[in-house]
């Protein structure tokens, strides 16, 4: 009668199986979300071109073909993520994008707050953090590379 409370009959609990389901959902969305994102970027640059780069990067003293990394950056990348193939390659490469996007184009608004309240660089920053969880989680279950890929 009470054989089910004693501590070597319990129920086993389901929820590891949802909890996994729900991560790698989570992954999914992340993965996607950032990928489709960054990708408009990359295809309005394929679309009208990078010479606007090239100035600043002679400016910085970089030397011009650093500017076709962004189409790895924002091209290449994003569509790793989103096929979930060498996602934390994809997301690597899109965190040394965004440090290039903050240290060439961006570090006069490092620490400015913008007019309604937030950090003046909140989306550059999202994409940053976002790339770096990517990295760390990997790309889940539903992806090409599968959940156990050593850069997946």
């Amino acid at each position: 009668m009470f054989e089910s409370c004693r501590p070597d009959h319990q129920i086993k609990d389901a929820s590891h199986m949802s909890n996994t389901t729900t991560e790698d959902l989570g992954k999914l969305v992340l993965r996607v979300g950032l990928g489709v994102i960054i990708l408009l970027h990359g295809i309005a640059k394929l679309n009208g071109g990078i010479d606007w780069m090239f100035g600043l990067l002679t400016a910085k003293g970089l030397p011009h073909f650093v500017a076709y990394g962004v189409y790895i950056g924002e091209v290449v990348a994003p569509v790793l993520l989103i096929l979930g193939l060498w996602a934390r390659v994809g997301a690597l490469i899109l965190v040394v994008n965004m440090l290039f996007v903050f240290g060439l184009v961006h570090m006069a608004d490092f620490f400015v707050i913008g007019k309604s309240g937030g950090w003046a660089l909140e989306l550059q920053g999202i994409f940053l953090l976002a790339a770096a969880a990517i990295a760390l989680l990997g790309a889940g279950a539903y992806s090409l590379g599968g959940r156990n890929g050593r850069w997946n």
